[in-house]
């Protein structure tokens, strides 16, 4: 569907409008007759796996401000948290259970992969396919170009910076876990350190006041998370100690057994 098609959405469309005019552009991409459904649900699944299998490339002016419109307001409807409004656990580090794609903050950190492209998966329940997804379009065509620029896939335990885009958030730093395949190794354990410091040295450089960690490795890369948290505090209490930086740390965990290990933890160090 061409910027010339004719097609034009006024700015007062309702989001099921913007909905549907968003899942005709994707199926005209690549000429797909789908019948779209009726009920809002399945309309937002069908929606999130276009998202989610789209190649990088670029898009019409008229779909890029639609979508961003569709999901700011998506992203609002879901409420926003500002991190300003959460009280440390101890000093400078705090703890927060929620969907990271809702927080007001300068960075979140999205455990990607070596592709640093999201999750190709159509509605994958991991942070990285609901970080891009919400983004939008633009978060995969950037992560391309970052990509293409090195010649080669992002290696585990190091770390970029993307715009956030239509998310809260000023920045999103991607960095790539590593996947434990058997038992729990010294090497895992060094190089999911590796991505907590490379990620606060990349948010000191670029002057971020405050930066959110998702739970790095743990679930589809399967790193014991008891471990995992262990090693995410100590990497970040060694680093703020060693460098004397400032910044904020907030833990970021969706699920209650996690929020209890942190908490045990953090509560451990004071």
């Amino acid at each position: 569907m061409s910027e010339g098609s004719g097609y034009k959405v006024s700015n007062a469309m309702e989001q099921e409008q913007k909905r549907i005019f968003l899942i005709e552009y994707f199926l005209s991409e690549n000429n797909l007759q789908v019948e779209i459904p009726t009920d809002e649900i399945s309309q937002k699944r069908l929606l999130r796996a276009l998202f989610n299998v789209r190649m990088p490339k670029k898009a019409s002016s008229e779909f890029l401000r639609i979508q961003d419109e569709y999901l700011q307001e998506e992203l609002r409807l879901k409420g926003i948290t500002d991190v300003s409004t959460l009280m440390p656990i101890v000093p400078d580090i705090y703890l927060w259970k929620g969907d990271i794609t809702t927080l007001k903050c300068d960075g979140i950190v999205n455990a990607a992969n070596s592709r640093l492209l999201g999750c190709f998966c159509p509605n994958h329940g991991c942070i990285d396919n609901a970080i891009h997804t919400f983004a939008g379009i633009q978060l995969r065509q950037e992560c391309a170009e970052i990509i293409k620029a090195q010649n080669g896939e992002e290696p585990t335990g190091t770390a970029k910076i993307t715009k956030a885009y239509n998310l809260p958030c000023r920045y999103i730093l991607h960095t790539v876990g590593p996947i434990v395949y058997d038992s729990l190794t010294e090497k895992d354990e060094r190089l999911l350190a590796d991505c907590y410091r490379s990620c606060l040295n990349l948010a000191d450089k670029n002057r971020l006041n405050n930066l959110a960690f998702c739970c790095i490795s743990t679930g589809e890369y399967h790193f014991p998370n008891e471990k995992a948290a262990q090693i995410a505090v100590q990497t970040v209490t060694d680093y703020k100690t060693q460098t004397k930086s400032k910044i904020q740390v907030v833990f970021n965990v969706f699920k209650e057994t996690d929020y209890a290990i942190y908490a045990r933890i953090l509560g451990a160090t004071t």
